[in-house]
């Protein structure tokens, strides 16, 4: 019985410790590994210098019922809805916030299915999304700017925008305009919607775009720009993606529709919208939402295009991440600008997977698990009843010694010698006489020895009759595993106490970061 409360105890405690870890510690870490980058010092650094502070972060695409083909409404969408947007809200509560950043930045697809919504499924997504990255924390909000982009999950591309106008009107009611400038000291962050760029050059999505770049061409300062996009700028095929990425190569992809030549889905810009891009802004640095890292050519120099993986769990990336970036306030020089600093969020399918291997692991221990446990207190009591009985045979031995009689003695040489005295036993009476039955009766030994070749002769006639019940004594094996069978899977009560006190644990952990505060 000790041995499967200890069996209990400790599930429940290795329970708790893996429901602590997995649902708030892990969020934790990306805060104690990650931190703010260093700008790279120059002659032109000083000490008045200061930096203002960017979280990066890319696609939350809210799963819809445009995501993976579920029934709208069913409980297995609610369920993947559910715990998709509390994974991203710890991140960004637990993960992110803490940095303490002077602005964020989305770099696009803040929906899954934007285009494809109806006008209530579009106000729900944009609820969640609102609640998943508040900024009010003990009832107050953090004053804290946010930046959007707009991404192809968002308003679609150009062959969509001529049959679904309102897409764009939605997302600029609440996102903002899809073009525009950030200036960060001596820093200008410049946003363009990619995904009207390669559109039909009449199309008045892409004019608005191209009028936007020659406008900020046409600037005159010499600030350092950071151009922000959602589509990556062009590359060759078969050009490496870097280390962040699980795919080795990613190549063009592009499809039209109808016959204006319309833009239905693109990878990454034409090779000669991206060198007119870089040509008219001139940009120190490129942030693109796909995670992958590249070098770009222009009549300045390189260019870095950095980028940032999705801050979701659900959308094909096991290792989500956000990206720190550091712009230096009042620096007119391009090398040492802007620094970045890409980090990891917690690998949640890892998680999901450590907790079904360590429900299996429950099972196992709970159902063969020995009834003696592994035999470590059975140790321990003999260990102390040997200590006890030598003790006990010691402390005799003692007695003995102080409880004897000695008499003094003298050898021939005139010494003295004390000398234990012998005690004398009384021997014990020895009789042949045995009494059976109620009365005294007198056993000889030939009387003893008659009765005890009856009592073989007895014994051996029943070991003879008892042969027609062999059949039933080896069948006995049979029940007594079935039997053992039945004790261990009623062994399973153990998981309903194990369940009953990390349950109520895993429940609070969950509606702790869903609730706001």
């Amino acid at each position: 019985m000790h041995s499967f409360t200890f069996l209990t105890v400790f599930l429940c405690g290795l329970w708790a410790v893996t429901l602590l870890y997995g649902e708030m510690v892990a969020y934790w870490a990306a805060f104690w590994t990650c931190s703010w980058p260093q700008p790279r010092l120059s002659s032109s650094f000083s000490e008045t210098d200061h930096y203002v502070k960017v979280a990066v972060l890319a696609d939350p695409q809210l799963m819809d019922r445009t995501s993976h083909g579920l029934p709208p409404k069913s409980l297995l969408l609610e369920a993947a809805q559910f715990y998709t947007d509390l994974y991203m809200r710890r991140s960004f509560r637990s993960s992110i916030l803490p940095f303490k950043p002077d602005l964020i930045v989305f770099l696009g697809d803040q929906f899954d299915g934007g285009p494809f919504l109806s006008d209530e499924e579009w106000q729900e997504s944009l609820n969640r999304f609102k609640h998943i990255f508040s900024l009010n924390e003990k009832g107050r909000d953090l004053a804290i700017p946010i930046y959007y982009l707009s991404g192809n999950h968002d308003i679609g591309y150009a062959g969509f925008h001529s049959q679904y106008p309102k897409v764009i009107n939605h997302y600029e009611k609440e996102f903002g305009a899809r073009n525009y400038q950030i200036s960060v000291g001596k820093i200008n962050f410049i946003v363009v919607d990619a995904q009207t760029l390669d559109g039909p050059k009449q199309g008045k999505e892409t004019s608005l775009s191209w009028d936007f770049i020659k406008h900020i061409s046409n600037d005159a300062t010499s600030n350092p720009k950071v151009l922000l996009t959602h589509i990556p700028l062009y590359r060759p095929d078969d050009t490496p993606c870097g280390s962040h990425r699980s795919s080795s190569v990613i190549n063009q992809r592009i499809s039209y529709a109808g016959t204006d030549h319309g833009i239905s889905y693109q990878n990454y810009l034409s090779e000669e919208t991206s060198n007119h891009l870089l040509d008219l802004i001139r940009p120190v640095m490129i942030m693109i939402n796909v995670q992958w890292y590249t070098l770009h050519s222009t009549p300045a120099g390189t260019v870095t295009e950095h980028t940032v993986g999705t801050v979701s769990w659900q959308q094909g990336n096991l290792y989500p991440s956000f990206m720190l970036l550091s712009a230096r306030s009042n620096s007119t020089n391009s090398e040492d600008a802007v620094s970045t600093h890409l980090c990891f969020l917690p690998m949640q399918t890892h998680i999901y997977i450590w907790y079904l291997t360590q429900f299996v692991i429950t099972l196992i221990l709970i159902i063969m698990w020995p009834t003696n446990g592994l035999g470590l207190s059975d140790k321990c009591t003999s260990y102390i009843t040997a200590m006890k009985n030598n003790l006990i045979s010691t402390s005799k031995e003692k007695d003995e010694e102080e409880n004897c009689e000695y008499e003094m003695v003298w050898d021939a040489d005139g010494s003295m010698h004390l000398v234990k005295k012998a005690r004398t036993r009384v021997p014990a009476p020895k009789s042949d006489t045995g009494f059976t039955g109620r009365r005294k009766v007198v056993s000889r030994p030939t009387a003893k020895k008659h009765l005890q070749e009856a009592e073989a002769s007895v014994s051996v006639d029943l070991s003879w009759e008892s042969k027609p019940e062999d059949t039933a004594k080896m069948q006995r094996p049979s029940k007594s595993k079935v039997r053992t069978v039945v004790q261990r899977l009623f062994r399973l009560r153990l998981l309903v106490i194990v369940a009953a006190v990390n349950v109520p644990l895993y429940m609070m952990l969950l509606f702790k970061d869903w609730i706001d505060r």
